[in-house]
């Protein structure tokens, strides 16, 4: 059978079903389709942002009067429980809509003043879409995250070509299939399912930028292959979050709200918590609390079962090696791995060089270690290669704690929050990436600035020119040392 006729089959985790046989796109194919969207991105921008923005808000309404639909969909493929995919559909209806709003007022054109010395001159920003995007998406979020590129991509005039995980073919197809209902004309959003091939080949193609979500190792080698074109990329990649819990934090919500963090969704959450450093002074307290709730958890119930098959030897990994090295379990233990489920984990005492603390686990395990200062608490938080996400408890000193911590997100008395404010940029530092999505640095990411200048009336003064002046080279260092020769504070 040939590549172009092949197909792959999506699975249900929790039973191993077949839900469906989806096409595995070749790279020829792949090719074909980015071709295609390049035609069509000059019509698209050329709809203008009121005319985008019709079309995006159809497509927002669409998913709307459909969202029980497509969550139901994101369960059967991921294993999680419906209400949390109808969480993660309605978030991300909500950020469609905001960048088909928000589209114009933030890419349209911005005055600049050209200064004294360019006073005759105009000067203005316009900000232009690259052309085609790649988007490469995850299975964990398999809405919300790759739309946060799509939404803005589209939003901003770009045409997409998205490659869904292969463990979630079918809500990228499903996708594909209603902006098909509302779209003006073809080729704008087009879907190429398939295995990790067809992903290696939208990063070999001619997109003109490329939007990656996946494990660092894999979006190192994302980079790489986009570099040898210079086509630019977003990264949105790992984390191992940490939560610190000070000594004036309400412990009773930072333990209900840590433990949520850190469990749902099985722990396959890239900005859930992973680490918790609390202050010695409610140590006692918060563990305690903790582990009070944590005993109406239950896998299968609260969360779903891994969905990628694979990731359970790294979890099992990471509990083996943080036992090995003597953390003490407070929930769970060695055999909390019974495939396809990972019951709630809770590690204590955890030495800062276990994987359980150093690498991303990615399962419903959570190392809780006392600190005898906040100090102390940001140190180790820092410490880590990755930079994603945080959450800060503290009822005095949250903003001043947060501002020190290197990531790029922060919930102060909160988890996860700023991932449902559409006006918030999201991404990370470090080995969790680069590049935004979101928000008003997630419509320019997907566009790049044009500098545009131009004469408002003629003067004598001109230094673009063979024929400039021996007066206009003194009027202008007479100027400059005007302007600049006393030190300002």
């Amino acid at each position: 059978m040939s590549l172009q006729t092949e197909t792959f089959p999506s699975h249900s985790p929790a039973t191993g079903e077949v839900l469906h046989e989806y096409r595995n796109t070749s790279a020829d194919e792949v090719h074909r389709s980015v071709a295609r969207a390049r035609v069509a991105a000059v019509a698209w921008k050329g709809l203008g942002y009121k005319g985008r923005r019709r079309v995006l808000l159809a497509w927002s309404a669409l998913l709307t009067e459909r969202m029980d639909e497509l969550a139901e969909l994101i369960a059967s493929e991921t294993g999680k429980p419906k209400s949390d995919a109808g969480l993660e559909t309605s978030l991300t209806i909500s950020h469609l809509a905001w960048a088909a709003k928000s589209a114009a007022r933030i890419l349209g054109k911005s005055e600049r003043s050209p200064g004294l010395l360019m006073l005759n001159m105009s000067a203005h920003v316009e900000r232009s879409p690259y052309g085609v995007v790649g988007v490469i998406g995850p299975w964990n979020y398999p809405v919300f995250t790759p739309m946060g590129s799509i939404a803005y991509a589209l939003a901003s005039g770009n045409t997409v070509v998205f490659k869904p995980s292969e463990y979630t073919p079918g809500v990228g197809h499903w996708l594909g299939e209603t902006f098909s209902e509302v779209a003006p004309f073809a080729e704008i959003f087009q879907v190429v399912t398939g295995l990790p091939e067809t992903g290696r080949a939208l990063t070999e193609s001619a997109v003109d930028k490329l939007a990656f979500t996946g494990s660092t190792r894999t979006a190192k080698k994302v980079a790489a292959s986009c570099a040898e074109r210079m086509i630019p990329v977003v990264l949105e990649c790992g984390g191992k979050d940490p939560i610190i819990v000070a000594e004036d934090a309400d412990v009773k919500k930072a333990a209900e709200y840590s433990l949520w963090s850190a469990m749902s969704n099985a722990g396959q959450t890239c900005i859930g918590a992973e680490r918790v450093y609390v202050e010695a002074k409610v140590a006692k307290a918060f563990i305690a609390e903790i582990a009070e709730q944590a005993k109406g958890i239950k896998a299968g119930i609260n969360y779903g079962p891994a969905t990628m098959p694979s990731q359970l030897k790294v979890i099992q990994s990471h509990i083996d090696d943080a036992a090995d090295k003597g953390g003490h379990f407070l929930v769970g233990g060695r055999d909390s791995v019974q495939a396809p489920f990972v019951s709630p984990t809770i590690i204590l005492d955890v030495p800062e060089d276990s994987l359980a603390i150093t690498d991303e686990t990615f399962g419903p395990t959570l190392t809780i270690n006392t600190v005898a200062s906040i100090d102390e608490a940001i140190r180790l938080s820092n410490a880590s290669k990755y930079g994603l996400a945080a959450s800060v408890w503290s009822k005095r000193n949250g903003e001043k704690i947060a501002s020190q911590l290197q990531c790029g997100m922060v919930s102060i008395n909160s988890v996860i929050a700023f991932a449902a404010i559409a006006t918030l940029p999201f991404g990370g530092v470090k080995d969790s990436g680069y590049g935004r999505i979101h928000g008003e640095e997630g419509l320019k990411e997907f566009t790049y600035a044009r500098a545009v200048v131009k004469p408002r009336f003629n003067i004598p003064i001109e230094f673009t020119t063979f024929k400039r002046t021996k007066f206009v080279d003194r009027f202008i260092r007479t100027l400059i040392r005007i302007l600049h020769s006393r030190r300002r504070g």
